[in-house]
């Protein structure tokens, strides 16, 4: 299996089909309803509605492993796309009997774009490994600066230079750790000598440093504080006078 940061590499041109759609920033807030960690909600993307078109008649189901049918979609019916997941589509569009919000099999949808349902597939692997990333604060070459930021939290320092082809940069992080000290008391009942905790510091374990490219990483930097270290004294250089 391909290391996370290689196969985001390779998604990153998947990244584009939101930039189709979208200039703007994708909405940070998510509704309480887009829990499913296996599903990719469009509304977190893409800041305006994607339509897609029915190519053969769809049946509509309540969840995205089928279950309860709510409905049929005619040929040609055209429907706002959700959701996706690995094998579903969530649509609302006019079914026979009503409006109906529910989930059908990609493969009966279409769009004008020829590539667009393969693109969506390769969204959604994307994302998939984007939120494994997030959920163990790692971050990995392809990821944009507000999925960095989801998996860090905002940087220590910045740096941004405006180009003619865009803008690049850097972002920089110090990231600490807790570090536990304890003091050696005696009980004055008992004797008993027993260690006790004292404080707890906050110390630099590493530093990392993301660079960027409109707003994509392009490079990740690891920095790791292996403390003093042992440090062996040797004599001066002899000098011969002869």
């Amino acid at each position: 299996m391909k290391h996370p940061a290689t196969l985001l590499a390779l998604y990153v041109s998947s990244l584009l089909i939101i930039t189709t759609y979208s200039n703007a920033a994708a909405p940070k807030k998510r509704s309480l309803l887009n829990n499913d960690p296996d599903v990719i909600y469009i509304n977190e993307y893409v800041k305006h509605d994607i339509h897609l078109l029915v190519a053969k008649p769809a049946t509509v189901y309540a969840n995205k492993k089928g279950g309860l049918r709510l409905g049929a979609f005619a040929a040609n019916t055209k429907v706002e796309l959700l959701a996706i997941s690995e094998k579903s589509y969530q649509v609302k569009g006019k079914a026979s009997h009503a409006g109906v919000t529910g989930w059908v099999n990609p493969q009966l949808l279409a769009s004008k774009d020829k590539d667009f349902i393969a693109n969506l597939k390769k969204l959604y692997e994307r994302q998939m490994i984007v939120k494994e990333l997030i959920a163990a604060k790692e971050v990995a070459i392809g990821m944009t600066l507000d999925e960095v930021g989801e998996s860090l939290g905002n940087p220590t320092e910045t740096e941004v230079k405006q180009t003619a082809k865009g803008e690049t940069g850097q972002w920089g992080y110090v990231i600490n750790e807790e570090q536990k000290h304890y003091r050696t008391v005696r009980d004055p009942y008992t004797g008993s000598i027993y260690r006790q905790l004292s404080h707890v510091t906050l110390e630099e374990k590493s530093r990392l440093t993301v660079e960027f490219e409109n707003d994509v990483i392009t490079t990740v930097t690891r920095k790791k504080n292996n403390g003093p270290g042992k440090i062996r004294i040797v004599p001066a250089p002899i000098v011969f006078n002869w």
